[in-house]
């Protein structure tokens, strides 16, 4: 999530941004990579493409608030939690109540447009709960998520 969407305080306006300049970001997740098309570190919006490479997954993590994905390509399944086995693809959108926990797999890859507010909490193997850039989660974001973004 490097890119920040500049917001105006002088006047409410338009953000025009084209992906299609924009280039890959790689994550810390092997074959994931990002556009972030509007991060507002204020209030933890974010609204990206993702793209995934033949076989890539988002390991294990949870959906802090309301998630919703609309998948412009490929297919994304869910491989674990309750929903183990859901598979959304071309031109399908899936949403998901805040504290869904599951791994997203792409197993030809695909491009996701996502949205939600906070990042998501990544449960690692050695018990970390991280963000997607791999920093402490409660560090990094439980102001936002506590209300307390003014502080």
């Amino acid at each position: 999530m490097d890119a920040v969407t500049p917001k105006s305080k002088a006047e409410p306006r338009s953000h025009h941004v084209r992906p299609a300049s924009m280039e890959w970001q790689k994550t810390r997740f092997p074959g994931c990579e990002i556009k972030t098309l509007l991060f507002d570190p204020e209030n933890g919006v974010i609204t990206a493409l993702t793209r995934f490479a033949p076989g890539a997954e988002l390991p294990d993590h949870e959906h802090v608030m309301v998630e919703q994905t609309f998948v412009l390509e490929g297919r994304l399944i869910d491989r674990e939690g309750p929903d183990g086995g859901l598979e959304i693809g071309p031109g399908e959108f899936v949403w998901r109540d805040p504290g869904s926990r599951h791994s997203a797999y792409s197993p030809e890859g695909g491009i996701m447009l996502s949205m939600f507010q906070i990042p998501n909490k990544f449960y690692e193997r050695d018990g970390r709960v991280t963000d997607p850039n791999g920093q402490d989660w409660e560090t990094a974001w439980a102001k936002i998520f506590k209300g307390d973004a003014a502080e």
